[in-house]
Parts: structure tokens; sequence; C-alpha cells
């Protein structure tokens, strides 16, 4: 793994009462093992995980502030019969128009960082020590600036499709179209504070990010 000794951020501190806490976010492609680092940080090293993508889902539910944004911009024919919104049915919306797919991150991504902050804050109150803010669209939607040091989590891009074949049952054509369809591993790369590889084994994973976890503590 690459390590670059980066100052913590101060941003996050300003959403935070308990100057001790810090606060890590973890993004990365698609199978590139974003959720197994989170898990070795909660499970070794005593962090709580907050994950962006239940807080997207979380988002859509009837009386958050997303849900009648949407029905407004999108239309009735997003609510199903219980007055959820029908993801699949937005999906299909926004998949091949890219003016609509923006117009639908305008909406949901604010809400989802302003959920993150007040877990933050809400963690920070309680004297967590560390926070993991698990997201894998955290540059794309701009949210590092609520995170004190920012881990990208990468594999290959073999290893990525095999990960997908195996997990999602894809073939090799829809798993690389899933990865093309992502910022790049350099692009994330450049902009972190801590590069994690997950080409080894489960076990050397966990000492990397241990040894990684204890060096910011």
């Amino acid at each position: 793994f690459m390590l670059l000794f980066a100052p913590f951020y101060t941003s996050s501190k300003a959403i935070t009462a308990n100057l001790n806490m810090k606060v890590i976010g973890v993004t990365g492609g698609i199978a590139s093992g974003k959720s197994t680092v989170s898990k070795i940080l909660r499970d070794h090293c005593g962090a709580a995980i907050i994950d962006a993508d239940k807080l997207g889902h979380e988002s859509y539910l009837p009386g958050q502030p997303c849900h009648e944004k949407l029905i407004r911009e999108f239309g009735d024919r997003i609510i199903s019969d219980d007055y959820t919104i029908n993801r699949k049915v937005l999906a299909g919306i926004v998949f091949d128009d890219p003016s609509k797919r923006m117009t639908l991150q305008s909406i949901v991504w604010p809400e989802i960082k302003s959920m993150a902050r007040d877990m933050i804050r809400n963690y920070s109150s309680r004297n967590q020590e560390c926070v993991v803010l698990e997201a894998a669209v955290m540059l794309e939607a701009g949210w590092e600036d609520i995170v004190d040091q920012l881990w990208v989590v990468s594999t290959d891009q073999n290893t990525a499709i095999e990960r997908l074949e195996k997990r999602n049952g894809l073939t090799e054509h829809q798993a690389l179209a899933r990865i093309n369809s992502q910022m790049s591993n350099n692009e994330r790369e450049s902009k972190a504070d801590v590069v994690i590889h997950t080409n080894g084994t489960l076990e050397e994973l966990e000492n990397k990010v241990v040894n990684l976890f204890n060096l910011f503590k």
C-alpha cells in the first residue's frame, strides 16, 4: 500500500465537538474492497461505520426532503403503491440521460452529505474515537471536506472483474462496463491521503489496515 503523510484536514472539526475524534473517508471503485476495509476498521479498531449507500436508501423514504423533491422533479410515475420511490423506474429514467442523472445527483447527494454530517456530530457527542464514512462516490459528490483522512481502496482491473463475475454474476463485458463508468483508480489515488491495494490475502489486508489506523491514532 502507499501512505502519504498528509496532515489531518481541519474541515470535519467544524462539525464535531470531540476534537480527538478522527473521521476517515473510505472510497474506491466497484469491487475494490471498500466494505472489507471498513469492516476491518470496525472489528479490529473500534470504528463506527457510516454507510453512505444506506443513507441514500433512507433519503428516498417518505417524509425525507428528497422524497418530495424527487416526485416534483420526475413526476408521479416514480411513486410505488406504498408511496415509496420506485428506484427501478427512476433508474430507467436517468440511466441514458446525463442531464436527468445530474439532476438526480443534485437532489440526493447534498441530502446524504447532510445526513452523514448529523451522524458524525452524533458520534462525536458520544465520544466515539473514530468514525468511517464509506462512500463509493465520495469524490464525485464532493464529500471529502467532511473527513480528516481520505483512504482510497484500489485493486487492479482483472481482480475487480473476477470479483464482479463471482459476486454479482456479471459477464466480463458487463463487469468492464461497470468499471469504466466510474472514476479511474488513478484519479482517485491522486486525491488520496492513503492508498490501500487489496490484491493480497485477507490477513495481509487486516495487517495493513490496523497498522495504518495505529499511525493515525
